[in-house]
Formats: C-alpha cells, structure tokens, sequence
C-alpha cells in the first residue's frame, strides 16, 4: 500500500453506542467503493469492534487497523470532582503492533477499572506506562491541544503538544487536522499548522467519522438525540452541526485539505505501519507462578499424588493407574497452570 492516497483514520463504528452510525460491513464496503486500501476504528473509549473488524476486514481485502479514541482525565484517573473533572480530553490511539494492541487493551481494562467517571478515562501516568506501539493524534476539537487553542493559549497548547511528542515518540505523535466547516475547526487550523511548524511535530488529517453517507446525518440525529434525551427539534449539544461526519472519499478529502497534501500523505504512511495479528484457535493461558516452585508440572503431579493419598490412605494399582492416565491428559493438553490457578483460589 503505497503512493498517493488517503486512509480514514478516526472513524466511529456501531459500537460506539449511540453516537457511532458505521456499522461494520457497510463501512467496509464504503472504504472499498473509494479505492481505499485500509481503514481505522476507533471507538470511544472501547474496543469492543477490534475482533470482528479485523475478521471483516481481511476478508475483504482491506487492511485493518485497530484504534480507540480515548478519554484523558485533566487531573488523574482517581480525581473525581465535577469543577475539575467533568470533562476528559480525547485522544486517538492507533496501534501500530501487537505489543501496541496490548498496551491498547490494558488502557482501555483501567480506564474503566480505575479511571471510570462520567466516560472510562486514562491519564498521563498510564499513557506512560503503556505507550509503546502505540500512534497518537491529537483528536477533534475535543482534544486537549484544540481545547487550549480554542482557549487562546497557545503557549499551553505547545507545552500539551510537546508533551504528548514526549511521551509517544517524535514518530508516534501527529498533530490532527479536521474541517467538517466547523467555526470551532476554522479557528483551531492555524494554531495547529502553527504548532507543526515551530516544534516539528507532523500535520495528519482525517474525517470524524460517524455514518458512512451524507445522507445518513439525519438518522445520526437521532442517535444523538436518544444518548441524550432531547427532541429532534433540540439542539444535540455534541458538536455535530451539518453533514459532514461522513466516509469521505480520497477526492473529497483532498480538495478540502489541497493546502497540506503532507497531512493527507502521512495518513498512508501511518497505515503503512500498523500492522496487528490475532491467531484464533489457539488457548492462551496464564502461567501460574508460586516462590518456590520452578516445574509446574512437577508441583502439580506431587499436589496430584498427595490428594491421592489424602482420600484413598494407600491407594490401588488402579486408583494409581487411574491418576498417571489424568495427569498425562491435563499435561497433553496444557492444563497444568489452570489447574494450579483453579487449586490456588479455592485453598
């Protein structure tokens, strides 16, 4: 997948309830009819999509890559007040390799484990803690840089950019650029290219994502309106005024981002990169560790033979014929450690 081109990179599926509109092999069949060679899903604050859109995706030829738009508390994931902690920032994550998917999959656990309030949140100390092999952008004008822009703090927005630029990499960080004709975008846009230019970081531009057409907004309304309890004859309050979320075709969006050709190329170099596999059929179980045990099979033949003697005193040939026989099938079969795990809980 080279050359000229562009790849959707923030796109929201069914699975971002009540919000999302794509529902996954339409969207697939949109890529498709727009000689799009790969696409993202990025739910919010999920990954309930990655499975079944990687499988739909490789059956039809196109590549998959696997994303979240995060929630970033402002403070910590444990501060918990509503003056200060109402609102997160978004984030878009991509993963760019299985270990990125696995550090993607441990966010999103403790963003709803530790981080829940309002929306599951992560915070800087776990993007830390778990970036590698992962592709950030800045995100909407939700994001925490477009915030300060929209703000009038620039000198913030740069220290948010470069911080970010820190923490994922300068190859792992890009600055998002969106026009869905938005007054809030117009005036986010040129703090952005702005910041690209003083500090380095990469310029990448995407469509925020919500229904595959044009002609779907109006049902997208409706989901909106349904999340939050309002008319249709109400204002949505979620910054979805117009038409425009919708799979843009490569034309489309190089007309509206003729000025920064950069910005629609790195979308095809950032697909280029990612690249995660999922093996189905094959068990995958955690290994049981205790101090002091260094063959679990062993430990768990003597546990095995205690039991044993424990219930039968001195057992039969055949009770001791009977047991070799099990033991040798939970081995085959690579049962050993969940044994153990299973004997651990229950003692």
């Amino acid at each position: 997948m080279t050359g000229d081109g562009f790849v959707h990179l923030h796109v929201h599926s069914e699975y971002s309830l009540l919000d999302g509109a794509c529902r996954l092999p339409q969207l697939l069949e949109r890529v498709k009819a727009h000689g799009q060679k790969a696409v993202a899903v990025t739910d919010h604050g999920n990954l309930y999509a990655a499975v079944v859109f990687w499988e739909a995706a490789q059956a039809a030829g196109i590549r998959p890559i696997i994303g979240c738009e995060v929630y970033v508390a402002q403070r910590t994931r444990f501060d918990r007040e509503q003056a200060f902690d109402g609102k997160s920032y978004h984030l878009v994550l991509l993963c760019e390799n299985n270990a990125g998917y696995h550090n993607l999959v441990k966010l999103v656990s403790l963003a709803n484990t530790e981080g829940f309030y309002k929306k599951p949140r992560v915070d800087l100390e776990l993007l830390r803690r778990y970036h590698g092999g992962l592709i950030a952008l800045s995100a909407c004008t939700a994001g925490e840089i477009p915030r300060l822009l929209l703000a009038d703090a620039y000198p913030q927005a740069r220290e948010a950019a470069l911080r970010y630029r820190e923490i994922f990499g300068p190859d792992n960080f890009f600055l998002e650029l969106q026009d869905h004709g938005t007054p809030e975008e117009r005036q986010v846009l040129p703090g952005l290219m702005r910041l690209s230019r003083e500090t380095g970081i990469p310029l990448v531009a995407t469509n925020d994502v919500h229904y595959p057409d044009r002609a779907d907004a109006q049902m997208h309304r409706v989901l909106l309106c349904i999340q939050t309890g309002r008319t249709l004859s109400q204002p949505s309050g979620m910054g979805f005024s117009g038409s425009e979320f919708y799979l843009k075709s490569t034309e489309e969006m190089a007309q509206l981002f003729a000025s920064c050709p950069e910005a629609l190329a790195n979308t095809v170099r950032i697909a280029e990169r990612c690249c995660v596999t999922f093996t189905f059929g094959e068990r995958k179980l955690p290994h049981y560790s205790q101090e002091g045990v260094t063959d679990n099979t062993a430990f768990f033949r003597a546990l095995c033979r205690k039991g044993l003697q424990k219930r039968y005193g001195t057992p039969t040939r055949e009770a001791c014929d009977r047991l070799e026989y099990e033991m040798r099938i939970i081995e085959q079969m690579g049962f050993v450690d969940y044994f153990l795990i299973v004997w651990d809980f229950i003692r």
